[in-house]
């Protein structure tokens, strides 16, 4: 009797009515809306514009989804085109079955056509979404684990992932939850490009190169635990091939461009200094609105120091008509003395 293990969701669809809601689905939008808003805020603090990544992230997204689906399909294919299977079932995303390769091929296709028609330097856009992108496959692949599948050979250690289904030639038993090591070895690459990011200022698309990088290199010791049925290349999984490859490509980038292109872009968004974000534009509305007040404070003063001159002055000098009554009082009291003498 295993005495801690991890466990696997009964199901992983639930019914709102005659709407399905499905784990997979859920954790893909998710790890979406992670991506865009962690991307946003590092694009606009390198000087773009609020809303930008958003806006490519509309091209970039469902090229991924498709890019990632073909890639599953095309290295899978006998799961839905071999005799007794249905063709139809390649377009079932939602069953699962993205592979990443083709997610990030078609998906950088697809934010380069965004990139390009905001304006804007693919690289820096790049390097702006890499950490939000290995955080949104961390939180993908959750989804793997609401629908039972990559997991690797079987174990007996405390976080072993309980496998209860037996659909599509599963086995029922303990196995290494390759699911979980990837997601926490993204987290970590999300991370490291974070850090390096701010350490080396990484620009011209170094920091994605980074990202790319770190994920092959634990993708391949992941995918070779890995025990679902692969095509194989000289007796090692064509995913692993993929990843080493990959990996290569990314360093290469990595060093030329350090040595052709150092540092990092000055200007990411043409005209986005012109254009303050939302929080620029508070500050100077805030500012103005405070300058507007004092003025009106200092003009107040000095109506207030005005009024109280006047008044004092006015207090001084004797009115009119007292004046006149002094004057003819002290002509009567002369002339009075005059008859007297």
């Amino acid at each position: 009797m295993e005495l801690a293990y991890i466990p696997s969701p009964s199901r992983g669809v639930l019914y709102l009515g005659p709407i399905p809601l499905r784990g997979y689905a859920f954790c893909i939008i998710i790890g979406v809306f992670v991506a865009v808003w962690l991307g946003n805020k590092r694009w606009v603090a390198r000087g773009g514009r609020p809303g930008t990544v958003a806006d490519i992230a509309v091209w970039a997204v469902p090229f991924g989804l498709v890019g990632g689906r073909l890639y599953h399909v095309i290295t899978d294919y006998e799961l839905y085109f071999s005799p007794g299977r249905d063709w139809v079932d390649a377009f079932k995303v939602w069953e699962g079955g993205l592979g990443i390769w083709g997610a990030i091929a078609l998906g950088a296709l697809g934010a380069w056509i965004g990139a390009r028609r905001r304006g804007v330097p693919m690289p820096a856009y790049a390097d702006a979404v890499a950490p939000g992108i290995a955080f949104a496959q961390a939180i993908g692949r959750w989804g793997n684990w609401f629908n039972q599948e990559l997991y690797g050979h079987e174990t007996h250690l405390p976080w072993a992932l309980h496998i209860t289904s037996s659909e599509g030639g599963r086995v029922p038993g303990y196995y290494h939850p390759t699911f979980l090591y990837e997601s926490l070895w993204c987290v970590g690459v999300g991370f490291l490009v974070i850090w390096a990011d701010r350490r080396f200022k990484l620009g011209h698309g170094r920091a994605f190169a980074l990202y790319v990088a770190a994920y092959c290199t634990g993708r391949a010791w992941i995918e070779y635990m890995r025990v679902d049925d692969a095509h194989h290349i000289l007796g090692v999984r064509l995913n692993v091939w993929t990843a080493v490859v990959v990996f290569l490509l990314a360093v290469t980038y990595l060093v030329l461009s350090a040595r052709r292109r150092p540092g990092r872009e000055a200007v990411v968004e043409p005209g986005a200094s012109d254009d303050p974000g939302d929080g620029e534009s508070d500050a100077v509305d805030g500012a103005a609105e405070a300058e507007a007040e004092t003025k009106d404070e200092a003009e107040a003063k000095v109506d207030v120091t005005k009024a109280e001159k006047a008044e004092k002055a006015e207090k001084a000098e004797p009115e009119p008509d007292a004046e006149a009554g002094i004057a003819e009082a002290g002509i009567k009291d002369t002339a009075d003395s005059g008859k007297k003498g």
